[in-house]
């Protein structure tokens, strides 16, 4: 039996990460001990995330022709992910993200976008064969507005499902196409209020909810370790997440919706769909790095049985 086909259309990185013990406030330099060198990008994050958990994942982006690109295409490739829409750019670098992660997990992190930033809709319409034949379409927004939703109507005029991850929120709020285009949208509670242009203070079922009144099919607004706060046009209701020890939470968002992508386009009901993937970011956060830290199947399965829903 195969597994569902997952296309992603988005970001891939190098991540270095430096581990200290606290993170840097304006104008300080922390020493530190550890590097970590990992892959990263949000939508290469997802589409590992997506393969892991049992999909057929295929991979539509940009690298560098650099080392770091080449880097980037051996590790997608070794997880058996289908880099056949993947574009190496001569004109620019790969991305790389700068993170700095303390002893509680927290992190900070800077992005040089390179390739990403050059990602076009007509290298989307080259892929449309890929995305046009795919289970579900999994977007980020670390790659151009207008190629986001160039992607979108790609999906929705073959009858794809579309989940929108809207991280990193645009500053300006989201335009309703951008919302509504999505079947299932993955803000945290901070991306929640950057798209919705609010003043903050509002619980997570409201904002949840006019995340939905904007358009979204269901929203599946991520609440770190309490969990995920669901609302589906009908009713607001929580998922809870294992409680662990972080480590690292780098990746964590992009392991949920990835992991989510998977279990939705098995056929799970959203309620559980979400705690698999809530399971998934569980494991994740234990493990230092991005792409390093994303769950097997079997680990997510065993977490999600020993795991009560309420």
């Amino acid at each position: 039996m195969t597994g569902p086909r997952i296309v992603v259309v988005g970001s891939a990185n190098v991540d270095l990460t430096v581990i200290s013990e606290w993170l840097p406030s304006r104008g300080e330099t922390v020493m530190a001990d550890q590097l970590v060198r990992a892959g990263g990008g949000k939508g290469a994050n997802q589409a590992v995330a997506a393969a892991r958990a049992g999909a057929e994942a295929a991979f539509v982006g940009r690298v560098g022709d650099d080392d770091f690109g080449r880097g980037i295409l051996r590790d997608l490739a070794r997880e058996g992910i289908n880099t056949e829409r993947t574009i190496v750019d001569e004109q620019t670098h790969t991305g790389v993200a700068l993170i700095m992660v303390d002893k509680k997990g927290e992190n900070i992190i800077g992005i040089a976008r390179g390739a990403n930033g050059r990602l076009r809709p007509t290298d989307v319409d080259a892929a449309h064969d890929v995305i046009e034949t795919a289970d579900m379409l999994l977007l980020q927004l670390e790659i151009p507005l207008d190629t986001v939703m160039a992607a979108i109507g790609t999906a929705r005029a073959a009858g794809v499902r579309v989940l929108l991850n809207p991280a990193p929120a645009p500053s300006t709020g989201a335009p309703r196409e951008l919302t509504g285009g999505a079947d299932y949208l993955t803000p945290n509670s901070v991306e929640a209020v950057q798209l919705l242009r609010a003043e903050g203070g509002e619980e997570p079922e409201a904002l949840a909810g006019r995340l939905v009144e904007s358009g979204a099919g269901a929203v599946i607004l991520t609440l770190g370790a309490a969990g995920a706060c669901i609302c589906d046009g009908e009713e607001c209701y929580r998922v809870r997440a294992p409680q662990v020890a972080a480590v690292d939470s780098t990746g964590a968002g992009d392991c949920f919706s990835g992991v989510l992508a998977v279990a939705l386009s098995e056929g799970m009901e959203l309620p559980d769909a979400a705690r698999f993937a809530a399971c998934a970011a569980a494991l994740c956060v234990q493990v230092p790095g991005a792409q390093p830290s994303m769950p097997r199947r079997t680990a997510i399965e065993q977490l999600f049985e020993q795991h009560e829903p309420h």
